[in-house]
């Protein structure tokens, strides 16, 4: 299979991935093997789509991203810029899921910017993932993730605060220090 889309020097489509035309489609991203990339999605610039990444019609993706293989982002899904998706991780976007419904309706879902979702986590659509947050692999997310916030388990609960570096700052119960011990970020304002 090759691309529909119309070649440009300024990003890059694996000859075995599908790009429909109408995706719109920013500078400097790479869209790996068996990827399918729906009309009226949209990726910004600089992102990675990694091997057999399917994006829906309908969904968003902004700069600077990074999605692994064996991703789905379906309509309504919208990271925002510098989201990192880990492999095999599972977007939703019905609540009330039916082979023959008789009304369908997209739930949306938001990862803030700087998110990191990790491999083969699940998030239950309707849900909002703050920015900088960390979701770790195998968790199942069907709560909203505060700014920052480590999430583990299924379901998925807070165990701790994270800096922008991803490094954990402290566990949800102890006191926050005031800046990262890793990157010396100040943690000022995480807390709200």
């Amino acid at each position: 299979m090759t691309s529909s889309a119309p070649e440009r020097s300024d990003l890059f489509v694996h000859p075995s991935a599908v790009v429909e035309a109408g995706a719109v489609i920013g500078s400097g991203t790479r869209i790996w093997h068996n990827s399918h990339v729906r009309a009226g999605s949209l990726i910004g610039a600089d992102c990675t789509v990694g091997f057999s990444v399917y994006i829906d019609a309908g969904a968003r993706v902004g700069d600077r991203c990074k999605i692994q293989n064996h991703v789905s982002i379906y309509d309504g899904v919208q990271l925002e810029d510098e989201v990192f998706v880990g492999p095999a991780a599972t977007f939703t976007n019905d609540l009330y899921p039916r082979a023959c419904p008789d009304e369908w309706e997209v739930s949306n879902t938001f990862v803030r910017t700087g998110a990191s979702i990790g491999a083969s986590a699940t998030i239950v659509c309707g849900v909002e993932i703050g920015a900088w947050s960390l979701v770790a692999a195998g968790a199942v997310v069907s709560r909203d993730v505060p700014p920052h916030g480590l999430v583990v388990g299924h379901p998925a609960h807070m165990h701790s605060w994270v800096c922008r570096c991803a490094r954990r700052l402290a566990r949800v119960d102890a006191p926050l220090p005031t800046h990262c011990a890793h990157c010396g970020r100040s943690t000022e304002g995480i807390l709200g």
